[in-house]
């Protein structure tokens, strides 16, 4: 049976392709403390805790999609945009590591890929493209949640494509076999993560847009709350 989740359980994965994908996953969480301990203050503490619980909630929610399978909600994308990717990387963490721990959703061994592919990669990819997005557009509202649609659909394939080349590093499944099936059935949660996400992202855009910090590779400062005033005045 070829494995469709994202998260992986143990004994799926190999010790060394477990330990390489753990360690970039390692190394994005630490600068996320790192930018945690130096920018973080305490009007965004809560706002961390906020994001936290509801991508948990999400996650554990279901949504059925063809031939039986079904797909949840990720939340990388949500979380750099409202916090930006660096402390995206490590909310993403506790939220995966406390459903691996809590609930065995996700094996131990296999923390450091789950994390990687459910979090690390999509977090740094939205705070890339999401900047470049808003410069681009010049901060207009729609085209940037357009852009948020495009890149949270992107962050679930990228998670997907990952997950299936370290399946096949790891001699579980070929990779010709598993990759069509992960990208298809993916194509589909891809969809349905786009859509959470915009609605999320819109509904803060609309009532507190200085909560947007999307396109920042460093803390979220001040350059990142003006770029939500600026998509949230920007119109159409």
């Amino acid at each position: 049976m070829i494995p469709l989740a994202l998260h992986i359980p143990d004994g799926f994965l190999s010790p060394g392709v477990a330990a390489a994908a753990a360690t970039p996953a390692a190394l994005a969480v630490g600068v996320g403390v790192r930018v945690a301990e130096r920018n973080l203050d305490e009007s965004r503490v809560p706002l961390l805790g906020v994001v936290a619980a509801f991508v948990f909630a999400a996650q554990m929610l279901n949504f059925p999609v063809a031939g039986g399978t079904s797909g949840h909600f990720l939340g990388a994308t949500l979380a750099a945009v409202l916090l930006g990717p660096w402390l995206a990387c490590l909310t993403m963490a506790v939220v995966i590591a406390f459903q691996a721990l809590a609930f065995a959703d996700g094996g131990i061994v296999a923390l450091g890929a789950n994390v990687l592919n459910m979090g690390v990669l999509g977090a740094l990819l939205a705070g890339l493209l999401l900047g470049v997005a808003a410069r681009a557009t010049g901060s207009r509202r729609g085209p940037f949640l357009a852009a948020v649609a495009i890149v949270a659909w992107l962050a679930v394939m990228v998670g997907a494509a990952a997950t299936s080349a370290e399946l096949a590093l790891s001699g579980t499944v070929p990779l010709a076999t598993v990759l069509p099936a992960m990208l298809g059935v993916h194509t589909l949660i891809g969809i349905g993560e786009a859509a959470i996400t915009v609605a999320a992202v819109s509904a803060v855009l609309a009532s507190r847009p200085d909560l947007i910090a999307s396109g920042e590779f460093g803390p979220p400062d001040g350059a990142a709350i003006e770029l939500g005033r600026r998509v949230s005045e920007g119109g159409a």
